[in-house]
């Protein structure tokens, strides 16, 4: 049961719209909102789109509005578009306890600003970290998901199920955990990662070339903007989410969960490789998968002309709303 606070919700109508958004075709319609989640944590979301029917984005680990470009473009007219920066992480406040960054904690929080916004039901969209939040979501909450769109994620335990694309590395996941501590424990890491990551900003953006095509060096500023986001003030909380979602598990429930699910791969996904996603849907009784030969962890933004098909379709068609 959510807490009767978390329907209290503030509203900034005055806020100014990021300039990176202000050439976008539904910028009219954004509004910054905040609501009080169930523990008393600050959470703050984005509202846009014309739409009666509501879309509600899970961010990959770090991912902000801007990484749901195309989507957004595409949907504003016909959707109402929902998405919230995690608690912890840049707008949103921080708990008092670590302990509350658990996914579970982040599943209070979309259904807090669900009450807030008064939707009974939506079509829940997760990338990345977001699959592991939406079908917890929708193991926990059934009656309000009317569709799950899974992108390039994996059902939990991301240390161990991810990183991993060919085949399992013994005691992978306690080095990574073992490195998460190490880096949470110092601070001052952050600059040493940013400046490498400047330095190799355009062989990165290069390495996009054979899913992204021509899209590759067009994703360079969304690449600078989720690496400052990153290693600014929520460094200590990103790594500490990233232990949280090897801790988290919804695979025992896939069976259980019955809506209706498009769940999207990439084959050359290294960080949840697409094998994961084939889990999914082989496990969901009412899961559909398009796997993508020419796509990495980015399918949104590598292949746009085929994942927003797929989306549109889905939502007219087996979306239950």
């Amino acid at each position: 049961m959510v807490d009767t606070k978390a329907r209290e919700v503030a509203s900034d109508k005055a806020a100014p719209i990021p300039d990176r958004f202000r050439d976008a075709p539904w910028r009219d319609t954004w509004e910054r909102r905040e609501c009080v989640s169930q523990d008393g944590t600050r959470i703050a979301y984005f509202v846009l789109g014309r739409g009666k029917r509501t879309i509600l984005l899970a961010n990959g680990l770090g991912g902000r509005l801007y990484a749901w470009g195309p989507l957004l473009d595409h949907f504003w007219e016909d959707y109402r578009l929902i998405t919230w920066d995690y608690r912890g992480l840049f707008e949103s406040d921080t708990p008092d306890v670590p302990r509350r960054l658990a996914v579970t904690h982040h599943v209070e929080d979309a259904v807090a600003i669900l009450e807030a916004e008064g939707e009974d039901r939506v079509t829940l969209c997760g990338w990345s970290m977001g699959v592991q939040v939406s079908l917890d979501v929708a193991a926990t909450h059934r009656d309000r998901v009317a569709g799950l769109v899974l992108l390039n994620g994996t059902y939990g335990h991301a240390m161990s199920s991810g990183l991993q694309p060919l085949f399992a590395v013994p005691a992978l996941p306690k080095r990574l955990h073992a490195l998460a501590e190490f880096a949470r424990k110092r601070p001052g890491l952050s600059r040493f990662f940013e400046t490498f990551a400047r330095v190799t900003e355009v062989p990165t953006a290069a390495m996009f070339l054979p899913t992204a095509g021509h899209r590759a060096f067009g994703l360079r500023p969304m690449l600078a903007r989720y690496r400052e986001d990153v290693l600014g003030e929520s460094f200590e909380n990103f790594m500490r989410l990233f232990q949280e979602l090897d801790a988290h598990s919804v695979y025992h429930l896939l069976p259980e969960i019955d809506a209706p699910a498009l769940v999207i791969s990439g084959a050359f996904d290294m960080l949840t490789p697409a094998r994961q996603s084939r889990e999914i849907a082989r496990r969901m009784p009412h899961a559909k998968r398009v796997a993508l030969i020419r796509s990495s962890h980015f399918s949104l933004l590598e292949r746009p002309e085929v994942v927003l098909p797929a989306i549109e379709k889905f939502l007219t068609r087996q979306a239950r709303w």
